[in-house]
């Protein structure tokens, strides 16, 4: 009989230790698979849910994540506006889900064809800077790597007598374009 709990007692112990190795290689292999998955394929997974955005000016943007590129992201704000964010104005983001999504990925199209859009449709825009700065007008041209950006009151229509400077803003300085 004391054969018999020896022998129970061995087969238990050697049971847990194989559980304790199982779950170790169990969690280095998420580690190891979670080491893979890069920001994009994330950001892709949370289109259509509501992200917080931290940008480098300070500010903090709510809003629906709806769609992403190559560098860039669009959300539609609390205010009902959308915004255009470049990734590199992103210092932070809350409300990612820890995996990624294999199904949607970002287009391929970068920050300056979007910038494009909005140009050719002659939005109105306001357009903050990485110092904060707040500019309105309309984007008159959209280079490899920066934009012309009239300045004039939301309201008025980019006509000669309406603009007020011209601004050259070099696309690393961009950090939101919102649709007005």
């Amino acid at each position: 009989m004391r054969w018999d709990l020896l022998f129970d007692d061995l087969e238990a112990q050697l049971g847990a230790e194989e559980r304790r190795e199982r779950d170790s290689e169990v969690a280095d292999r998420t580690r190891r698979e979670r080491a893979t998955v890069e920001l994009g394929a994330r950001l892709a997974a949370a289109v259509g849910t509501a992200v917080r955005l931290r940008l480098v000016s300070g500010t903090q943007l709510r809003g629906e994540l709806l769609d992403l590129g190559e560098d860039w992201l669009l959300v539609q704000l609390e205010t009902g506006r959308q915004a255009v964010v470049p990734f590199a104005a992103v210092v932070g983001i809350s409300g990612l889900p820890q995996r990624a999504s294999a199904a949607r990925t970002a287009r391929r199209f970068a920050l300056g064809y979007a910038l494009r859009a909005l140009s050719r449709d002659r939005a109105p825009v306001a357009m903050t800077d990485t110092s904060g700065q707040v500019l309105t007008g309309t984007i008159d041209v959209v280079g490899a790597d920066s934009l012309d950006l009239s300045e004039h009151a939301i309201g008025e229509s980019r006509r000669p007598e309406n603009v007020r400077e011209r601004h050259t803003v070099p696309f690393w300085a961009v950090v939101l374009v919102e649709a007005r």
